[in-house]
């Protein structure tokens, strides 16, 4: 596995590989050393040793050999290699000819894109793993690398075809996760097949209570969730830890502990249109102030009240005196030199309201035209906004969390500092309100109302801005529901116990976009993919779609048999044919009119014999999935590191 990146998410994905997959990784960073020097200078000092460190501490120390593995070494092992750019030479010597996947993280796009086309040039049956934030460039991207897999090596396998290119974006693999942590009641959330998946915590029922047991059960939470000293705010997986994917005997047994169910299955409708917040059609009491409408309701009462003494006075009938009455106000009436006196003052009477009306008809022009200027503009949060959620940081990953609140229709206000940032013009035409300004700076989270909100998401790129906001608005409301982001661990952790003993009643989740993001890639390099990942506490639950063919531990076998505890879990079956069979369940649906009907079947029958054409969507742990993966590479190879993999 080929690894090329020099972020956080470039070493959690290594470490991944390493420590879920045993797999032989060879990381690729930019820096300035030679490719002509031996590994070890490369690693005496700049980013190399500085990521080698991060992969010692995350993974423990791994050996560092000077040359590539031997294809029987039974030890898995990162090698580190530092390169200006990512040329042929580059990606020849990290091995890019005979391995078996190559994910390409950089943050810059066209980095990716580069890399890609030059890999598989030098391997048509590489299978690539590209990170890019334009999803729409993405699936054209695939779609071009595909067919150079294709005519390059005609007589590859199908099925390792539809693997051949994968485009990832960690910002969407993470969206459902961050947004459903701000929202009551929709908890965690996965898509597949245009289906909403949704998890939902339970708490223990009382003695005489019930409660629903949705489709499965995900997880058994820990016995510390509540308690301020527990160990929800780190990654270990201790005693005391959650259990994921337990035995029906396990939860039953569990009666004092909180579970993670698959509670709802769900239709997915097109993105709801804004209507609490930011409406995209003007209400009329936005477009004229309240002195203006009270003006026009007066001028509207004097043109009735003169219609009417027309009416009396002049012995016409009323349409005529409404008419004649009109005319006279628009001063486009004949004098009434030869008429009665009453209808002479009527007529002054009523051009004297006429030029009255002059100037509340340009007031309503231009208080129209101020109104429609500022449309387009970034909007405030209105006066009477509440139970809303605060997002701050519109960066990469706070645009999709955006557009995943909205799709949910969910009121949010964004706190900003960049005006040019990348979800400034996506909360421009949403509509959405907010607020332009440093966080950090007292009277801002006030601007976006947070003595009034639901939940504050602190999701910009530092940590330190994350956490002084949050501490700030817990001193605002102390119950506020939090999510934020931070990246270490440990800080996470001890961030996390310190924010709930202050403040047990208010709920605090931490989430690092590197960590949820790493199993999405680390599955999609081993051939499969990947729907999403649902953070239970701090440990991710994984859900996949897999062909059954070539997995011992699925094929011939009943979804009863096929679960295993703590490892996986079969909750869905593809029905369609494989000819019809939606090659991306986790891509959103398509609103363009075709009633496609979803080919996922939720529930199953514990007895259906699983076949080898079948396409299942399975529940599992990272280490499950790494099992169950290794297991189908030592059935379909001869080398003796998948049947490693398989016994672990």
């Amino acid at each position: 596995m080929i690894v090329c990146g020099d972020d956080a998410l470039a070493h959690r994905l290594a470490a991944e590989l390493h420590g879920v997959y045993r797999a032989r990784v060879t990381v690729v960073i930019a820096g300035g050393g030679s490719l002509a020097e031996s590994t070890g200078q490369r690693l005496a000092g700049g980013p190399a040793a500085t990521l080698f460190g991060r992969f010692t501490a995350a993974v423990g120390r791994v050996p560092l050999p000077r040359q590539p593995v031997a294809d029987d070494e039974p030890d898995a092992s990162v090698r580190v290699v530092e390169a200006h750019a990512l040329d042929d030479g580059v990606l020849t010597e990290a091995g890019v000819e005979h391995a078996t996947a190559l994910a390409l993280v950089h943050d810059d796009d066209e980095t990716n894109i580069h890399a890609a086309l030059r890999a598989r040039r030098l391997n048509p049956r590489l299978r690539l793993v590209i990170r890019l934030y334009n999803r729409k460039l993405g699936q054209h991207l695939e779609e071009l690398l595909d067919q150079a897999a294709r005519v390059a090596d005609p007589g590859m396998d199908p099925a390792e075809l539809d693997a051949a290119a994968t485009v990832l974006s960690d910002a969407d693999t993470v969206a459902p996760a961050l947004a459903a942590t701000a929202v009551a009641g929709t908890s965690k959330v996965v898509q597949a097949d245009g289906l909403l998946l949704r998890a939902a915590e339970r708490t223990p029922p009382g003695r005489d209570e019930t409660t629903d047991p949705g489709l499965c059960t995900l997880a058994l939470l820990s016995s510390t969730t509540s308690d301020p000293g527990g160990s929800e705010g780190s990654d270990s997986s201790g005693d005391e830890g959650p259990r994921l994917l337990p035995g029906d005997a396990e939860v039953a047994a569990a009666t004092g502990r909180g579970t993670v169910v698959l509670d709802a299955v769900s239709a997915t409708g097109p993105p709801m249109p804004p209507r609490r917040l930011g409406s995209r059609r003007v209400p009329l009491a936005s477009l004229f102030s309240r002195r203006l409408r009270w003006s026009v309701a007066g001028m509207v009462i004097a043109v009735l009240a003169l219609t009417l003494a027309s009416w009396r006075l002049t012995g016409s009938g009323l349409v005529h005196a409404a008419y004649l009455t009109v005319l006279d106000v628009l001063a486009i009436d004949e004098p009434a030199l030869d008429e009665p006196t009453a209808r002479k003052i009527l007529q002054l009477l009523s051009g004297l309201t006429g030029l009255l009306l002059l100037p509340v008809l340009v007031a309503a022009a231009f208080e129209a035209l101020g109104t429609f200027r500022t449309a387009s503009a970034l909007r405030r949060p209105p006066r009477g906004l509440s139970g809303h959620v605060v997002l701050l940081g519109l960066g990469k990953v706070g645009t999709r969390v955006l557009a995943r609140l909205r799709e949910m229709d969910i009121p949010v206000v964004c706190v900003e500092e960049d005006p040019g940032a990348r979800g400034i013009p996506l909360a421009r035409r949403l509509g959405v309100p907010t607020v332009t300004g440093d966080v950090t700076q007292e009277g801002v989270l006030e601007a976006a109302k947070i003595q009034r909100a639901h939940a504050l998401l602190a999701l910009t790129s530092s940590d330190t801005t994350n956490l002084e906001a949050t501490l700030y608005a817990r001193s605002v409301k102390p119950r506020v529901r939090v999510g934020l982001r931070l990246y270490d661990d440990q800080f996470a952790t001890a961030v996390y116990r310190t924010l709930r003993a202050a403040h047990p009643q208010a709920m605090t989740r931490s989430r690092s976009v590197s960590t949820l993001a790493a199993p999405a890639f680390a599955g999609a390099m081993m051939g499969r993919q990947i729907l999403g990942a649902i953070p239970v506490e701090r440990r991710v639950l994984v859900f996949a779609a897999l062909h059954v063919a070539g997995h011992p531990q699925l094929e011939g076998r009943t979804v009863a048999e096929a679960f295993t505890p703590g490892a996986w879990r079969v909750i869905a079956l593809d029905a369609a044919e494989p000819a019809d069979r939606q090659r991306d369940l986790a891509a959103a649906p398509r609103h363009d009119g075709d009633a496609r009907e979803p080919g996922l079947v939720w529930d199953l029958y514990p007895g259906y014999v699983l076949r080898a054409q079948d396409r299942v969507v399975l529940a599992a742990t990272r280490q499950g999935l790494g099992e169950l993966l290794a297991g189908h590479a030592s059935a379909g190879s001869h080398g003796s590191h998948g049947s490693q993999g398989a016994d672990r």
